[in-house]
């Protein structure tokens, strides 16, 4: 029932256990997402400790996740303020939490982001922070990961997209240096 307002205020066998939290979306930054803990509520006891909570936001980081420029654009799209995400503790460094982010979509279904963003292209598979590297929760994750990834490779979408053939043809034609001269001489 306690509100957390920083990352060193989650006590640490709560990130040992992976736990779940609940919070309201804030702003998304280069950093990560700003994100105010929801914590339970219990109806009379709640309304006491509103009174002596403070304020603040944690910075979630999506982990197991580079964000690529357009992964950025493509958040603060799809993300709105004041939106509930819920997020799974994986590790913490001093100021940040590096986390599996869920949104609802719908009543019964939630996407995680960390794994619709590799699906898209907007990103690429990064080293899990937090969780030791034998642990059979980091391979499990970072295989999910993975697999994310290799659809938008397949699917060839975002940073895996290549040129078409005629984008080749093209980009090789205007790079030519016979052609290149011809636009100075045309242009003089």
């Amino acid at each position: 029932t306690a509100k957390f307002t920083s990352a060193m205020d989650i006590p640490a066998k709560f990130v040992e256990k992976n736990v779940k939290l609940r919070g309201k979306l804030h702003h998304i930054t280069e950093k990560g997402l700003e994100v105010e803990h929801i914590p339970i509520s219990i109806p009379f006891i709640t309304a006491i400790q509103r009174k002596w909570q403070s304020k603040g936001l944690l910075l979630v980081r999506l982990a197991g996740v580079e964000l690529a420029p357009s992964g950025m654009a493509w958040l603060q799209r799809e993300l709105k303020p004041k939106q509930m995400i819920w997020f799974q503790l994986l590790g913490r460094e001093d100021v940040a939490l590096e986390c599996l982010v869920l949104v609802n979509k719908g009543r019964f279904l939630s996407v995680c982001l960390n794994e619709e963003i590799l699906r898209q292209g907007l990103g690429r598979t990064a080293r899990i922070e937090g969780l030791h590297h034998d642990s059979r929760l980091y391979w499990k994750l970072h295989k999910r990961l993975l697999r994310a990834e290799l659809k938008a490779l397949k699917k060839n979408k975002g940073i895996w997209k290549e040129e078409s053939h005629s984008e080749r043809i093209r980009d090789r034609i205007s790079n030519n240096k016979f052609v290149q001269t011809l636009k100075q001489f045309a242009s003089w």
